[in-house]
């Protein structure tokens, strides 16, 4: 009868010291944060591009519907006004 295979236990190239364990944590942690951090900033400038493109076309609307009631008030003044009856 064969000898049954022994359990596989953690691997030696894994085993890590504590010492070292807790800088990498750390560093991981910290980079993480950093991560984060730097992803943040850089949403700040796309979010403040988005607003400000909003604005404009905002205004552009606005313009628009103010020039074409500009053009009725024109017309409904020419339609009115005595000297432009000649």
């Amino acid at each position: 009868m064969l000898p049954s295979p022994r359990p596989a236990g953690p691997s030696r190239l894994w085993k890590v010291p504590p010492l070292a364990a807790s800088l990498l944590l750390l560093s991981a942690a910290v980079g993480a944060v950093l991560l984060a951090v730097v992803a943040g900033l850089a949403v700040i400038p796309v979010v403040f591009t988005l607003a400000v493109a909003l604005g404009w076309v905002t205004a552009l609307l606005l313009l628009g519907w103010a020039g074409i009631e500009a053009l009725a008030a024109l017309e409904r003044w020419f339609e009115n006004d005595p000297r432009f009856h000649r």
